[in-house]
């Protein structure tokens, strides 16, 4: 026999309960939810809510019950390229590359993405680096984004586009520095709702300038990303 899905959305318990020192009419089944199965059968019960079941109208949809858990949007979160490769740097010429960042989340609290830069840019295993950028006139830093357009304005930075981020970035000219785990700086958050949303996503750009007296070399570090959903 193949196995069949059930769904009961409202389970009313109706009877009289009694003893020589008591009666009771209707008792109610106050709590219970979970899913019973057995080789023909999966039963997914909610007992004890007053209204189950799907509810809709213009403008919303409610779904109330145990078994519509399964109908909430999954948490999870992506990223389009995870090797970021400028190649030969010319000095003046600022080089960019982008990645995108996509998040669904279903939780009551939406979410957040976080990230930071082990350290800066770093000439293998040397203590010469490509500094984070301070932008133009600013100066920005992990917690203040500036603009950052002039080719005399040297370093390594980050700037946001798209969905849910954060206000600082007014446009595609706003750079901020990554936080730097080495100077035990807070990572910052790229991304973030306080709603349920399904994929959301914004687009990072990373930005690099030398000066002409940059030493040569391949220069690189590793920046971390933590997409956390709130309940």
């Amino acid at each position: 026999m193949p196995k069949k899905t059930l769904v009961s959305a409202l389970i009313l318990a109706q009877a009289v309960i009694n003893s020589p020192n008591y009666r009771i009419q209707f008792p109610n089944l106050n709590s219970g939810a979970g899913i019973p199965s057995s080789t023909n059968y999966k039963l997914d019960t909610t007992v004890g809510q007053s209204v189950a079941g799907p509810f809709s109208s213009t403008g919303y949809r409610v779904k109330a019950g145990f078994q519509y858990i399964h109908s909430i949007i999954p948490f999870s979160f992506s990223i389009s390229k995870f090797l970021i490769a400028f190649g030969t740097l010319t000095p003046q010429v600022p080089d960019t590359d982008t990645s995108t960042l996509t998040v669904s989340a279903g939780g009551a609290g939406g979410y957040q993405v976080t990230t930071r830069e082990n350290h800066p840019l770093q000439l293998g295993a040397t203590t010469t680096y490509i500094p984070d950028t301070l932008c133009d006139s600013g100066p920005c830093s992990q917690t203040t984004a500036q603009v950052w357009t002039q080719a005399t304005s040297y370093g390594f930075g980050y700037n946001m586009t798209g969905n849910d981020i954060p206000a600082a970035f007014v446009d595609s000219t706003y750079f901020k520095q990554f936080a730097d785990t080495s100077l035990s700086e807070t990572a910052q958050v790229v991304m973030s709702n306080v709603n349920v949303g399904a994929s959301r996503t914004a687009t990072i750009t990373y930005k690099v300038n030398v000066s002409g007296i940059q030493p040569a070399g391949s220069y690189q570090n590793i920046v971390t990303f933590v997409a956390t959903p709130t309940f």
